[in-house]
């Protein structure tokens, strides 16, 4: 009992220096979380100078509203939130508004095994971050970070129908940039 005392005692002290603004806590804060939220921002940028400046801002939401953190739950949960939300306002900021009939979406579906299931990581990263925003900020709400559709369509102000297809030209996309590149064979 002492010793959940004691963490949570801890715990609060450590989001109360960051509050503070105290320059050793946000440090600290930084350092542990940024091999972990880089990857996160990095799966929505196109260049690794973007998924900084994501990065980036992210930290500065996460200092700027420390306070409204709730003490005991995950920590680590509630920053890789704010850093898919900063990418989400970061695609925003930069896209234009396409909507695509969903009909289209349909006849562009294939039968064949999801190409993703036999990529490796560095792979896919690689391929994302040839789509374009709109494709990829759809690919990863819903299949990396599990939205629905539904979801998806309210985060990025489009409607169902177009996530839905924007996610089968994802697929399709991801598939031809790996059949050229050589990735993927006989497929």
């Amino acid at each position: 009992m002492e010793l959940t005392i004691n963490i949570q005692q801890a715990e609060t002290n450590f989001i109360n220096a960051c509050i503070a603004n105290e320059e050793w806590a946000q440090k600290k804060l930084y350092e542990d979380h940024y091999s972990m939220m880089y990857p996160v921002c990095l799966r929505y940028a196109t260049d690794s100078e973007e998924a900084l400046d994501i990065l980036h801002e992210g930290f500065i939401k996460v200092f700027r509203h420390m306070s409204k953190y709730t003490i005991g739950t995950s920590l680590k949960a509630w920053i890789k939130r704010i850093m898919v939300n900063t990418a989400i306002d970061f695609y925003r900021k930069r896209s234009r508004r396409r909507t695509e009939d969903i009909d289209n979406a349909i006849s562009l579906s294939s039968n064949n095994p999801d190409v993703v299931s036999s990529m490796s990581a560095t792979e896919i990263l690689a391929a994302l971050q040839k789509l374009s925003p709109a494709y990829r900020s759809v690919f990863n709400l819903y299949i990396i970070e599990g939205f629905s559709h539904r979801e998806v369509a309210e985060k990025l102000n489009i409607s169902e129908s177009t996530s839905r297809s924007n996610l089968v030209k994802a697929r399709q996309k991801l598939r031809k940039l790996l059949l050229s590149n050589g990735t993927i064979y006989g497929q």
